[in-house]
């Protein structure tokens, strides 16, 4: 008589990603592109890393001095102190005064999982999380599996193909006192000084909790300190506030998925008791952290002529990723493609709109064979020399073919 398996109920489960990248790889067109990877890619279609990361990782490795024994479940120390430096500032007040300190976590989502347990514990007033950013962000789920009610909004906006700031202060204004806000991208939300006192006003008075996500320091701007200058706002501005800062990006450590979970207090005892709270979340979830990454990059962070080449490297990508938009702004007017589209060198960073509509994205995946993600940002570092013409050739192709389309529907 054959056993019923424990797990016969258990159903296939549903994808969040890696669908579109399946069918890129399954589709043998000479002309297919990827336009999706969540990494900053080279030239030549690599994964970016930094030249500094691959000299530092070589040398590591052939370290006979380390010590390989694991980890406190803080993690290393060293590797907390200089990302907290570089969040905030070597020369910090808040970092002075002891009311600024960090656990080492493990992946782009580690941070969260620790800080949502934290405040599903210790942060009772409200189970209400609001997320805003560009895209729809993986830890939503993270705060939905502990029990929050999560409301996600986007900072762009489609039909006036720019970043809208009044969206963050609207989502303010409605949340209920106590609640959650988790800001993505806080370096492009493009709000004025005023704007940003006036929603801090108003996040004060209904003393909600606010929870970062700098993922990518460097890759706005070109400048790190001005693509952390808002979060060092709040706090000299008196904010406690969690933040999950990533270094996997910046650094090219994709493969490591290596960052910190910041944390803001009013007092070093009010600091400390957080802390210990949170390295019992850390300690039931993976105990002792992963070291190289975190090796690698306090190596670099502790020397000035290393963290000299870093910070080089990183304002080249951006130099790149620039002239890159140039580019496909540039072609697309020559081609003559119907509509302006300066709001393609408008957005900073790696990732950004194209402002097309579902009908044109279709067009691109189904005809041309350029894989999209469905809200139609990009990444434009997989825009190179080789195959920019065929995509702001295809692009052009499909507005004029949806254009025709809406004509034919009209008569």
């Amino acid at each position: 008589m054959p056993t019923l398996s424990v797990f016969a109920d258990v159903p296939v489960a549903h994808k969040l990603e890696g669908s579109l990248l399946k069918s890129y790889k399954q589709d043998d067109h000479p002309n297919k592109t990827f336009l999706a990877y969540r990494v900053c890619m080279t030239e030549d279609g690599h994964p970016w890393v930094s030249p500094v990361v691959r000299k530092l990782r070589l040398q590591i490795s052939q370290d006979p001095s380390l010590n390989y024994e694991h980890m406190p479940v803080v993690g290393m120390k060293s590797f907390i102190q200089a990302s907290l430096e570089l969040l905030f500032g070597k020369h910090s007040q808040a970092i002075a005064e002891n009311r600024v300190g960090g656990v080492h976590t493990v992946g782009d989502n580690g941070a969260f999982q620790i800080g949502a347990r934290f405040l599903r514990t210790w942060h009772q007033d409200s189970r209400i999380v609001y997320i805003t950013s560009f895209q729809k962000e993986l830890y939503g789920l993270v705060f939905q599996d502990m029990g929050f009610t999560v409301h996600e909004y986007s900072f762009w906006n489609p039909k006036q193909m720019c970043t809208d700031p009044s969206i963050l202060i609207s989502v303010v204004k409605q949340a209920p006192c106590g609640s959650v806000l988790a800001i993505g991208n806080i370096a492009d939300c493009k709000l004025t000084q005023s704007q940003w006192k006036k929603l801090m006003s108003i996040m004060k008075r209904k003393k909600m909790f606010p929870f970062f996500d700098i993922s990518s320091q460097g890759f706005s701007s070109g400048n790190l300190n001005e693509d952390s200058r808002i979060l060092r706002y709040f706090v000299a501005q008196g904010f406690e506030f969690f933040c999950s800062q990533s270094l996997s990006k910046n650094f090219g450590i994709y493969d490591e998925g290596v960052g910190v979970l910041a944390v803001v207090a009013l007092s070093n005892q009010h600091l400390l008791c957080v802390l210990s709270q949170l390295m019992n979340f850390a300690q039931v979830l993976w105990l002792n952290p992963p070291t190289m990454g975190a090796r690698i990059i306090t190596s670099i962070l502790c020397n000035p002529a290393l963290q000299g080449e870093w910070k080089h490297s990183l304002k080249r990508v951006v130099e790149n990723i620039m002239l890159i938009k140039e580019k496909v702004k540039e072609k697309l007017r020559l081609l003559q493609t119907p509509g302006s589209w300066n709001h393609i060198t408008d957005q900073k960073g790696t990732h950004s709109y194209l402002g097309l509509n579902s009908q044109q994205l279709e067009y691109l995946v189904k005809k041309k064979h350029i894989y999209i993600p469905k809200n139609g940002r990009i990444n434009f570092t997989s825009i190179n020399a080789n195959n920019i013409d065929y995509i702001t050739q295809s692009i052009n192709e499909a507005v004029l073919f949806t254009m025709g389309s809406e004509k034919f529907l009209q008569k």
